[in-house]
């Protein structure tokens, strides 16, 4: 928690209104002990998040966002929820029996801001139907010092291309880390997410990814979409301006969607 240690609530807000960009790790329970979710929840905690950040905000970043051509960013990224869980296949649902732990990651400070607000003013969160209790709220700003970063996926990556269709409609193609379309994708990535924030040309400077241990396919679903991402471990080399942001908004994409959020591991 570095600077952010010791200080009450008030202290918390009045460090984060002075421009600190800040990682959210927040402590989940419910009523009864567990938290029982659909097995494919990432829609329901993108929910919350934009219910508990301004309205302005949440309209800003939901109709139109951070833009660069045509592509539109919302830069926040959340992980999966961490915790002991099972599974129950017959009624398709998670359950996390001793609470969960959530990351929440932006460079954005009103967003920040805003959602530390919200969580210590009510206490309390909705993940669809279900109602959980935030019972602690710790802080942290990872910072990049050099020009490599190792980081440990704790939300699938996703990097893909969309097709027509010779006989019409379109299909999907994702990639897989170590394939050279997925380094090419998230390096264009970054670039672009550089430029749409800070309204300049990214650093100059290749950005190298290699793999660094086996990548594990997950294949969920959002809303109706279905999206294959991977967990791994990713050694980023390149302009540290480049490996803050993936550190900051996630890497690859669907960040606000719960995929690319990483833990900078050095």
């Amino acid at each position: 928690m570095g600077a952010l240690a010791g200080l009450d609530n008030a202290g918390i807000l009045k460090r984060i209104l002075e421009g600190i960009d800040l990682r959210l790790c927040l402590s989940l329970t419910a009523k009864n002990g567990e938290i029982a979710l659909p097995i494919h929840y990432n829609r329901y905690i993108q929910a919350a998040i934009y219910e508990n950040i301004s309205k302005e905000l949440a309209y800003f970043l939901h109709e139109q966002g951070f833009t660069y051509g045509s592509r539109r960013f919302k830069f926040f990224v959340f992980s999966r929820l961490l915790g002991t869980y099972e599974i129950d296949r017959s009624e398709k649902r998670i359950i996390f029996k001793e609470g969960a732990r959530l990351y929440i990651s932006s460079p954005i400070t009103e967003f920040c801001t805003s959602l530390m607000g919200c969580m210590l003013g009510d206490g309390r969160i909705r993940l669809g139907d279900v109602w959980v209790e935030v019972t602690g709220i710790s802080v942290e700003k990872p910072l990049v010092s050099g020009n490599e970063v190792l980081l440990n996926l704790i939300s699938p990556v996703v990097t893909y291309s969309t097709f027509e269709k010779p006989e019409g409609g379109k299909y999907t193609c994702y990639y897989q880390p170590g394939e050279k379309e997925f380094n090419r994708q998230i390096e264009a990535n970054l670039r672009k997410k550089y430029a749409a924030y800070y309204g300049r040309t990214a650093p100059e400077g290749e950005i190298r990814v290699e793999v660094l241990n086996k990548p594990q396919l997950k294949i969920s679903m959002y809303k109706k979409t279905v999206i294959k991402g991977y967990i791994c471990r990713l050694k980023l080399t390149g302009p540290k301006e480049l490996l803050q942001v993936a550190v900051d908004a996630g890497i690859g994409g669907k960040n606000s969607q719960g995929y690319g959020f990483a833990e900078l591991l050095n």
